[in-house]
């Protein structure tokens, strides 16, 4: 009789890491909500990878948003109607039980109206941080924000955001592997 499979071939060191006995824990799982809609949750979703991108907040009455253990980044735009939805949604977001880690306000390419920057002023007492992530024309041309090479300014503001985020998650979230859905 013929072995049917051929002997096992012995490879000399250490067996390959699997992903979760990695010495390096994975990054905790970001949620990124929006105060309006077309505040940029999308592509930063994309950027901030693992994210989960839960569209924008609805602001009458509590808010349903449950994310677990993960951080929550809330994105506007640099307008002032913008400015004045990220106060209802982080007030929403607050009367729910759920912190704002991050809020990122996302350039137009035009200069923060002053008004706006007052009330996004007023939120960095309600909020963990406030981070200004610049604006990107090639974004507009690009089918896909990961195909985009990044300028210093935004790289160093998703490192930011990111590092801020991961700083106010629960301990169990920064260490453990990402599981099911938000």
């Amino acid at each position: 009789m013929h072995p049917m499979t051929a002997p096992a071939r012995y490879r000399w060191g250490a067996p390959p890491q699997r992903p979760w006995l990695a010495t390096e824990p994975l990054p905790a799982e970001i949620v990124v909500a929006g105060a309006h809609g077309g505040a940029g949750t999308s592509t930063l979703a994309m950027l901030l990878a693992p994210a989960w991108d839960v569209g924008a907040i609805r602001t009458q009455g509590s808010s349903r948003l449950r994310p677990g253990r993960r951080p929550v980044v809330l994105a506007a735009r640099s307008t002032v109607a913008a400015a004045g939805r990220a106060v209802g949604a982080v007030t929403s977001l607050a009367a729910s039980g759920v912190p704002v880690a991050v809020l990122v306000v996302v350039g137009d390419g035009l200069p923060e109206p002053a008004e706006a920057r007052y009330r996004f002023r007023v939120l960095e007492g309600r909020v963990g941080a406030v981070v200004r992530m610049p604006f990107i024309p090639a974004f507009r041309m690009a089918g896909s924000p990961k195909r985009v090479r990044l300028p210093l300014r935004a790289s160093r503001a998703l490192a930011e955001i990111r590092e801020l985020a991961h700083e106010q998650a629960p301990p169990s979230a920064r260490t453990s592997r990402p599981q099911g859905r938000p």
